[in-house]
């Protein structure tokens, strides 16, 4: 949202706009060179004529270094979303797209050309929001280039305008602080994330489902704390109770669940309350199921108290 771009690079962004002709966001890439650039419109980079790369660059991820430069972080990590999350695998496959562009200029030792957009919901909510939209999108006439690739490190620096500037490090932690570089994660061999405990996978299984209430535009409240029997309250955007869901989820190690008393208790006199349980949480393939009071001992991983 344009609120969370630095004021300087948003005023920039905005002279772009207004001093360019009026386009659609699809327009402005097929306009650089992008022949299908309608059927490519959900993509981040693009190979354009000429051999060009072209590739988003997300104006609330633009930080400032010494002397105004500007630069930002790219991850290195396609199974898991900035802000942390497993990707689906669709958005696994269009950030390795990006990357391996993003790659071929760095080992050519050539510039990208790019267009920097502002988006309409939060920059965290950008890969779980099915509302997710532009709202601006302006060609960049500054060349930018991959200033360093650190696979180590799980990220490559981006950098505006002429070559030989790279951020200190005090600029990378600050800008990592924003979020668009996921903090390190333990993957095992089947890209699953390493997780060490059964509060671990709660805690994945919890950010999987309000991930997905609020991708679709709903409410979700975490009410663990009310001790209630149910974890999250789902309600629409009236503000109507739609579902008090009690969360589980399953993954490598932990492949159970059982019901606490307050749960099942719960399960009998609350008429909204649901089991929705994760399994594979925190992998590419993390999946979900909803089951009625009726139906929750049929829920795979289920043990009754």
């Amino acid at each position: 949202m344009d609120k969370e771009v630095d004021p300087k690079v948003l005023a920039v962004i905005d002279e772009m706009r207004l001093s360019g002709p009026r386009l659609t966001p699809v327009d402005i890439v097929a306009k650089m060179g992008v022949f299908d650039a309608r059927e490519k419109a959900s993509d981040h980079a693009w190979l354009a004529t000429g051999d060009n790369v072209i590739a988003t660059i997300w104006g609330e991820y633009v930080n400032l270094g010494e002397g105004g430069r500007w630069f930002c972080l790219e991850s290195l990590d396609v199974q898991f979303r900035p802000g942390g999350g497993p990707r689906s695998a669709f958005q696994s496959q269009r950030a390795a797209d990006r990357l391996a562009l993003l790659k071929r200029t760095f080992d050519a030792g050539q510039d990208f050309r790019a267009v920097v957009q502002t988006n309409r919901i939060a920059i965290g909510e950008i890969e779980t929001n099915r509302s997710a939209k532009v709202s601006t999108r302006v060609r960049d006439d500054a060349e930018w280039h991959v200033a360093s690739w650190e696979p180590e490190r799980k990220f490559a620096v981006l950098v505006r305008g002429p070559r030989g500037w790279v951020p200190d490090e005090a600029a990378i932690q600050a800008a990592r602080a924003k979020g668009n570089v996921p903090d390190e994660v333990a993957v095992g061999a089947d890209g699953a994330a390493k997780l060490g405990s059964a509060e671990a996978v709660q805690e994945a299984a919890m950010d999987y489902v309000m991930r997905h209430f609020k991708g679709y535009g709903y409410n979700a409240e975490d009410v663990r704390s009310q001790k209630t029997g149910y974890d999250i309250v789902v309600s629409n955007s009236k503000g109507a109770t739609l579902l008090k869901v009690t969360v589980k989820g399953t993954a490598s190690g932990f492949p159970t669940f059982r019901l606490t008393r307050e749960e099942q208790l719960s399960s009998v006199g609350e008429p909204l309350w649901r089991l929705l349980v994760v399994s594979d949480v925190a992998t590419p393939t993390a999946a979900h199921k909803i089951y009625k009071p009726t139906e929750m001992t049929q829920a795979p991983g289920f043990e009754p108290l």
